[in-house]
């Protein structure tokens, strides 16, 4: 989860031109037209939490000018329709609305469904009065529902092209006009207009264009009702199925996106590195302008942008070959669809002075006052705002106004194509950057009410912190799945991570699962069968525990092939959680073995959290899989869904590809200022340092995909900042020259302020400070371990069943010795797979000291360092001993060792 920078406008206070509510019979709820607390949910039911009282009357008004009020005698202004109370809901509509299941049904009498469709373009309300005439409740209207009902849609949107023809579609049941404007230039006056023509049973508005319309930009003139302003709105509107902009999303461009123009050279004959199972994925996470920002080894032009992965010879892209060549599979780009915090337009960009922050003493306030005084108008944000889902941003193209962007992005992925990389995309379905009548608000725009979600007031939900969308209405889940399929077969992107992927329904998620299956080589270009999805399968707010459906959270998860990201690993490795204690330890960070002195309990109690943890860890490792079982640190023989974490399973998973293993991302500080914060203040750099390459460890030996943090591998700091998404370029750029690793830059903004003493005493220390040294050790580490997980599938198994069968936890039950993880996986001769290792052991020592350890099932056992480690740029792992005869296993302190038995 992130904030970010948008803005919200909340329907249900007082709008514009209404009378303020009416009193009402006592006990009886508010009149009040601000809330929109009825749900017209399909063509002639409508659901409403209104007093049912004998002989009352209910009715259905509706105002073409949107002119209802409430008068002292009660709801004028319109048009009525009777309602008749009809019990509770029918089943299939219990089903639809689960959150809706409690309230009242009231059917409509009207038969002409010719009539509904007018009516629903107009501002409504309801109301209930007593048999005496009484006014006992009114409100407006929500509309999502019926709307499904009445105009669902599965037929193309946007631009589409005959031969050269363009041809424009817009979907706006509610919109009373359509109006096409064009313009020859991004900025030019609009040289015609075009009225749009209705299909009344689809809401489609469609434009059949001329060739010469190519390369001219446009917009929709949607003439619609707004329960934003109470009133007929006339919104200009760009294309929320757009494929290109101009500059900040103003207005869409009809190109098409099969034009040979707009494809780099070799484009279509584009050949992705071979990937045989998900669960051979390695993924790593970077953004955009981080990592290109701050590279002099990069044209001036290029840093920042798209452009700075087409040269093969950067500091950059040296590193993410060199990491390809070790066993990384797959970049994940921070979001880089249309988004709205940042100006597109460069030259009216400013951002602070570089030399003047890096003057400043690195546990100095001033970095962050003079940041955040520009931190609207600089370059930089995580983007996690969208706007136009489908369009590359304009402000990492060399020119947003036009196709610049579409060839640029693409040259992208054929750069990192070239350097041995598949691209993965994060994509930001789950809420708008805003709604209601703000600029930036294009969906809500065209058909008021729709595309969000809401709760029972009307009021859009915002628990992502913008404004959420609602993936169980039709045609947002038809914007998701067609943007998807866009993104794969004209931008060739090998995977989708979700934001906050538990807030989309799980319908939906599967059928953006269907869609990519079914794309094609010869066909499509593109193998969506090798497409990997995975996301934030969180649970909360306004869906949690399926409050509007199954949604596609952890607990659902399971089966479906969708990757979820493992909290339980990344708290147990770390210590504490997102939203815990900044300095509570765990595994990696010395917790019961090297405590820090801030109040965490006695040592014993510090061993029992410590023993809790290790169970955590080790299902993690199993691939975080329901079913898999092994011994608890109670003694208990358990499964992975037994094991509590907070209240829920650790294991959720069916199988290993649906476990996302990190102790790492964007969000929440990266590890090296987690260890920072959370190790003993004796602990020395060096310390840390073994700190940082035991996680990393961890995540790159467990079954499942492992997601690293782009620059994890060099000690990436951001000087202690958790939530750097608007922190501008000086907290996030990262360094390849691996002479700094962006530790001591200051004290970091925003929510940050309140642990600042605690921070300044940690950056103002000169013995924390990382040298070149540690980097190039951290990221010698790094390469070493992906070449050992590239070279076994016994870290990649496929199935729970072959993770049951083969991975075995030695070092278990209540007497084994905390903070040492110690596990086998066979490759025995009655069930062999194609390895050339019989077995592997891997042992992770997080204790200080050196791990003496006798496992008599392991007497016997020709184990040997693995050839990778046993040529480590680190001497200590070099160091690390199996004795066959005694089985006794000698692992140095803060070291990950794996032991290999060569196949016959």
């Amino acid at each position: 989860m992130r904030r970010a920078a948008g803005t919200t406008l909340l329907v249900g206070t007082l709008l514009p031109g209404l009378a303020p509510m009416m009193r009402t019979r006592a006990g009886a709820p508010a009149a009040d037209l601000g809330p929109a607390r009825a749900h017209w949910v399909d063509e002639d039911t409508l659901l409403w939490p209104a007093p049912v009282k004998p002989g009352a009357r209910y009715a259905l008004h509706h105002s073409p000018r949107g002119s209802l009020r409430l008068e002292p005698r009660g709801l004028a202004g319109g048009q009525t329709l009777a309602l008749h109370p009809a019990g509770p809901a029918p089943e299939e509509v219990r089903r639809r609305f689960p959150h809706l299941a409690s309230l009242p049904a009231f059917r409509i009498e009207l038969t002409d469904q010719a009539r509904i469709r007018a009516i629903l373009k107009e501002q409504l309300a309801v109301s209930a009065y007593a048999r005496d005439g009484q006014l006992l409740d009114a409100t407006s209207v929500q509309i999502a529902g019926v709307i499904d009902d009445l105009y669902r849609y599965d037929g193309p949107l946007g631009l589409s092209f005959e031969g050269k023809t363009p041809t424009l579609r817009l979907w706006a049941p509610t919109a009373r006009s359509v109006t096409l404007h064009l313009a020859d230039r991004p900025a030019a006056q609009w040289s015609s207009a075009e009225a749009m023509r209705a299909d009344a049973f689809t809401g489609v508005w469609t434009a059949v264009g001329r060739p010469d319309w190519y390369g001219q930009y446009y917009a929709y003139d949607v003439e619609v009702y707004a329960p934003a302003t109470g009133k007929v709105e006339l919104n200009l509107v760009s294309d929320p199925w757009s494929v290109s902009l101009s500059a900040n999303g103003r207005r869409s461009q009809i190109v098409d996106l099969d034009d040979h123009a707009l494809k780099p050279p070799g484009w279509d004959g584009l050949r992705k590195p071979p990937l045989e199972a998900f669960e051979d994925i390695v993924v790593y996470e970077l953004h955009v302008r981080d990592f290109s920002i701050r590279d002099a080894s990069v044209q001036e032009l290029h840093r920042g942008t798209f452009k700075a992965f087409t040269d093969s010879q950067t500091a950059g892209m040296r590193h993410l070959r060199g990491l390809a060549e070790a066993g990384l599979t797959h970049v994940h780009l921070l979001p880089a669809f249309d988004f709205a915090t940042v100006n597109e337009v460069r030259s009216e960009r400013q951002d602070p002075d570089w030399d003047a922050l890096a003057a400043l003493p690195g546990h100095s306030e001033e970095q962050a006052t003079i940041v955040e005084a520009l931190k609207d108008r600089d370059g930089f944000n995580w983007g996690y705002d969208p706007v136009h889902y489908t369009v590359p941003e304009g402000s990492y193209a060399s020119d947003p106004d036009g196709p610049a962007r579409i060839v640029e992005f693409r040259e992208m992925v054929k750069g990192l194509a070239g350097a041995g990389l598949r691209v993965v995309l994060d994509v930001v379905y789950n809420h708008t950057h805003s709604h209601g009548q703000d600029p930036h608000s294009v969906l809500d725009r065209i058909v008021p009410g729709y595309y969000h979600r809401r709760n029972g007031e009307g009021r859009v939900e915002n628990s992502t912190c913008c404004s959420n969308t609602a993936s169980e209405h039709a045609m947002m889940e038809k914007l998701i799945v067609d943007s998807v399929a866009t993104w794969a077969r004209a931008y060739k992107v090998d995977g989708f991570r979700f934001d906050l992927m538990g807030h989309h329904m799980m319908t939906t998620m599967q059928r953006v699962r269907r869609v990519l299956d079914a794309l094609e080589p010869v066909r499509d270009g593109v193998d969506g069968k090798r497409i990997y999805v995975y996301g934030e399968a969180w649970d909360f707010g306004e869906v949690g525990g399926g409050a509007r459906g199954p949604n596609a959270s952890q607990a659902n998860i399971g089966g479906t092939g969708l990757g979820a990201f493992n909290d339980r690993l990344r708290d147990a490795a770390r210590g504490g959680g997102a939203f815990s204690g900044l300095q509570e330890q765990g595994f990696l960070t010395g917790l019961s073995d090297d405590p820090n002195g801030t109040p965490q309990g006695s040592l014993d109690e510090q061993r029992a959290k410590l023993l809790r943890y290790m169970d955590w860890i080790r299902i993690g490792v199993a691939g975080s899989l329901r079913d898999y079982r092994f011994t608890l640190a109670d003694g208990r023989l358990a499964s992975g869904s037994e094991i509590d974490y907070g209240g829920r399973p650790a294991g959720f998973a069916l199988d290993p590809q649906e476990n996302v293993v990190y102790v790492s991302a964007h969000d929440n500080e990266t590890l090296f200022d987690a260890i920072q914060l959370k190790a003993a203040s004796s602990a020395t750099i060096a310390d840390r340092a073994r700190m940082q390459k035991l996680g990393l460890s961890l995540v790159l030996l467990a079954q499942g995909v492992p997601f690293i943090h782009a620059g994890d591998d060099i000690l990436r700091s951001k000087s202690l900042d958790r939530n750097s998404y608007d922190s501008g370029d000086w907290w996030n750029a990262i360094d390849w020259s691996y002479a700094t690793n962006g530790w001591a830059r200051g004290l970091p903004p925003g929510e940050n302020r309140r642990h600042w003493p605690t921070m300044a005493t940690l950056l103002a220390d000169p013995r924390l400070r990382a040298g070149r040294a540690e980097i190039l050790e951290c990221a010698a580490h790094f390469r070493e371990l992906l070449r050992v997980r590239a070279s076994t599938r016994l870290f990649r198994l496929r199935r729970l069943d072959e993770v049951q069968r083969r991975l075995r936890f030695l070092n278990t039950g209540p007497g084994q010795v905390p903070g040492v993880l110690v596990f086998t996986v066979d490759n025995s001769e009655d069930d062999r797979i194609d390895d050339p290792y019989a077995a592997v052991l891997a042992v992770l020592n997080a204790r200080r000291e050196a791990l003496e350890f006798v496992e008599t099932a392991l007497k016997g056992i020709a184990f040997r360092l693995h050839p990778v480690l046993a040529e480590s740029a680190d001497p200590l792992t070099r160091s690390s001993r199996f004795d066959a005869e005694s089985g006794r296993l000698s692992v140095p302190g803060r070291t990950t060792a794996v032991f290999v038995l060569p196949a016959r």
